[in-house]
């Protein structure tokens, strides 16, 4: 249950930022608050304890139940119809094989077992289309897309040759906006191109140590505000490679449900007793770390090694900051290990860019493992691992990633360390916190808009992954290609991305989007969400800490 009091802010409040004086910003917004009722709106601040300093605005609202039932009763449809044309297909009934392994690989080994191949063959392939699609341009506010048609229900493309100018993007994690292919970061790439080359060929510890390299990591320490800091060619590989070298057997490992898969994987490969809590609840997770504490190893009851909180700073699906300063307070308390992975916080929450540390003004020391990305914010490649200076010193030996792993190439790592200065000021402009405060415009503007229009919208009022809800399987495939034919370029998630019922689609903000840029799309949005029957709002919302909590917990030992 969420305890607070409730207070009406003072002042507008954007990302961290204290906004006053009603000063536009370069998109032409004003900086106030958002919506027709917005100086009436409370703001409801958990302090447990003085926890927080900010508001922290994050609720999910509750699926209709009409909605639920027919999302329910579309996939029965679909499970049924598929079935019955299987039962065609195999009795030579259905003159269509376009959904079946083809003759010449009837004696290989199948790829799949049974249902999953089913699932595949009749709900997948039908909209398959709607993901994939090939760009031919920086992923800027526009991209420049190919055409492709399919003669055989999605099973191979075709080319037209045609190219889709100025799509409208709002799928590219390009928060910042950042990747482009004009300014100061283009020319400082091609410089360095000519001096370095385009790849190092080599890993870190052999001839692969560039002093770009030793750059970097001096910057990125001092921009997490941490005594050291280590860089790696691969986000994924950062988080799958790096747990197993901090935790192993006899360790335990409290992760969020919804942990992205890196996260998973790393934390299955390091063979550490794995418990899941319910998202961002903590209620869930100190239960667990109770019980671990108490009860200790299964069988022995012996203390665990470790306990290692994995956590992530803003939740890519669900668009859900972690309530940080409470999983701070729990790790303190029962002296456990925070591992937060930053990848889609870093640099597009906080005042300066510095992610969700910065954006609950705490200590970046009551962080253990501080984990990033360089994919999204700073539109480039790789990963990053901040902490203490020990810490990294044993990762250096100790990580298959450090050991094994070619070393960042040279053009990536200038265009990290040229718009990651940029953040900091260091450029001698204020052009990155400009665009930092016009992420946290853009984003609160976006959500708002949506959320007056009925779409059923999901997540922290800060952050810039928005989840639109569609819900029905039929409506995946049918808002992307409607969207596509409106020159605007989204991704649609469904199962296994997202639970069955809870299918959704994900639009990222950038502050390289223009309010008439996002003027154009939400009028799109709205014209799609009318045709498809998409505002199912009732505006029934549900704090994420009042959802119903189900005490059994998922464990995976390697017994």
């Amino acid at each position: 249950m969420e305890r607070g009091t409730e207070k009406l802010a003072s002042h507008p409040i954007a990302n961290g930022c204290v906004l006053t004086g009603h000063k536009a910003l370069k998109n032409g917004y004003v900086r106030t608050l958002a919506g027709a009722d917005a100086h009436a709106q409370i703001h409801r601040i958990a302090h447990n304890g003085g926890l927080y300093k900010r508001p922290f605005n994050e609720a999910f609202e509750e699926t209709p139940m009409l909605v639920a039932v027919l999302t329910y009763v579309g996939y029965g449809v679909l499970t049924l119809f598929g079935y019955l044309r299987d039962f065609m297909r195999h009795w030579k009934i259905e003159k269509c094989h376009h959904a079946t392994e083809r003759e010449e690989q009837k004696d290989f080994v199948p790829l799949y077992q049974d249902f999953e191949n089913f699932y595949t063959r009749n709900l997948y392939m039908r909209i398959r289309d709607s993901w994939n699609r090939p760009i031919c341009s920086v992923p800027g506010a526009k991209v420049d897309m190919l055409e492709r048609v399919s003669h055989d229900y999605n099973w191979t493309f075709m080319y037209t040759g045609r190219v889709i100018k100025d799509v409208i993007n709002m799928g590219s994690y390009n928060y910042l906006g950042f990747a482009q292919n004009t300014g100061i970061c283009k020319e400082a790439e091609a410089k360095v191109l000519s001096q370095y080359g385009a790849g190092v060929c080599s890993t870190r510890q052999e001839i692969g140590n560039l002093d770009k390299h030793e750059e970097l990591e001096e910057l990125v320490a001092r921009f997490l505000g941490v005594e050291a800091a280590m860089a790696y060619g691969m986000g994924f590989a950062t988080n799958s490679m790096n747990i197993p070298a901090l935790v192993g057997k006899g360790c335990l490992i409290l992760s969020d449900e919804l942990n992205h898969a890196s996260l998973v994987l790393g934390a299955r490969l390091s063979g550490a007793t794995i418990r899941i809590f319910k998202h961002n609840n903590m209620q869930s997770l100190e239960k667990l770390l109770k019980d671990a504490i108490v009860h200790g190893q299964p069988r022995t009851h012996r203390p665990w090694k470790k306990i290692l909180i994995l956590v992530e700073g803003i939740y890519s699906m669900e668009g859900s900051i972690v309530r940080l300063p409470e999983v701070i307070a729990l790790k303190k308390k029962y002296k456990s290990y925070l591992y937060l992975d930053e990848a889609h916080s870093i640099g597009a929450l906080g005042p300066t860019g510095r992610g969700v540390v910065e954006y609950f003004g705490l200590d970046p020391e009551d962080v253990d493992v501080m984990m990033g990305t360089f994919t999204k914010s700073f539109g480039a490649a790789g990963g990053y691992i901040g902490g203490k200076k020990e810490l990294i010193d044993y990762l250096r030996t100790h990580s298959h990633s450090t050991v094994y792993a070619t070393s960042l190439s040279p053009p990536v790592v200038e265009q990290i360390l040229i718009s990651m200065k940029c953040i900091m000021g260091e450029d001698g402009t204020t052009f990155g916190r400009q665009c930092v405060q016009q992420l946290a415009e853009n984003t609160r503007y976006f959500r708002r808009r949506l959320k007056e229009m009925g779409f059923i919208i999901y997540g922290n009022e800060d952050s810039p992954v928005v989840p639109l809800m569609l819900y029905m399987p039929a409506k995946i495939g049918a808002f992307g290609r409607e969207m596509l034919k409106r020159n605007i370029g989204v991704v649609v998630v469904g199962f296994p991305a997202t639970p069955i019922i809870e299918s959704r689609a994900r639009f990222c903000v950038s502050a390289a989007h223009t309010k008439e840029i996002l003027d154009t799309a939400l009028k799109e949005i709205n014209e799609v969400g009318d045709l498809l029957q998409l505002k199912y709002s009732r505006h029934r919302l549900v704090p994420l800490l009042d959802r119903p909590f189900d005490e059994t917990t998922y464990e995976e030992t390697e017994d």
